[in-house]
């Protein structure tokens, strides 16, 4: 069962697509019918089915996650104990606990069965620049 690791990149907060590396992979791999499991390694960043037709989606999904969940800094967020690591860590845990860190897409001839207009995003919770390690598996 083929398997790889993808690396992303982020620079801060919000969505980064990577559905072309996911599509190679499969394209790669697959003989017929299949699953492709994607997974992100990280406590701190989840994964995203989404648009990718309309940049106006990224950006207003990343500005509600930030409304929903504002930085421990913020007075609303007094209550939060585990600060340690910045005031976008535990909120950043929070945003990870609420969305996906797995995905299951189903594969055909060699391509992913997705919408028109879906893409693959690493959603990234952080403000700091990470290393975000993805990992690809496809089963028969």
């Amino acid at each position: 069962m083929p398997q790889t690791r993808i690396t992303i990149a982020t620079h801060g907060q919000g969505l980064y697509e990577f559905t072309d590396e996911a599509a190679a992979f499969v394209r790669a791999n697959a003989a017929g019918e299949g699953l492709l499991t994607v997974f992100v390694r990280h406590t701190s960043c989840s994964l995203l089915i989404q648009e990718n037709a309309d940049p106006d989606v990224k950006r207003d999904l990343d500005a509600f996650f930030r409304r929903l969940v504002p930085p421990s800094s913020d007075p609303s967020m007094r209550w939060i104990v585990h600060t340690q690591e910045g005031p976008d860590d535990m909120p950043a845990h929070i945003k990870a606990a609420l969305t996906p860190v797995s995905l299951g897409i189903p594969v055909s001839g060699g391509r992913m069965l997705t919408g028109t207009w879906q893409g693959l995003y690493l959603f990234e919770h952080r403000d700091r620049p990470h290393r975000r390690e993805i990992v690809l598996h496809l089963s028969a």
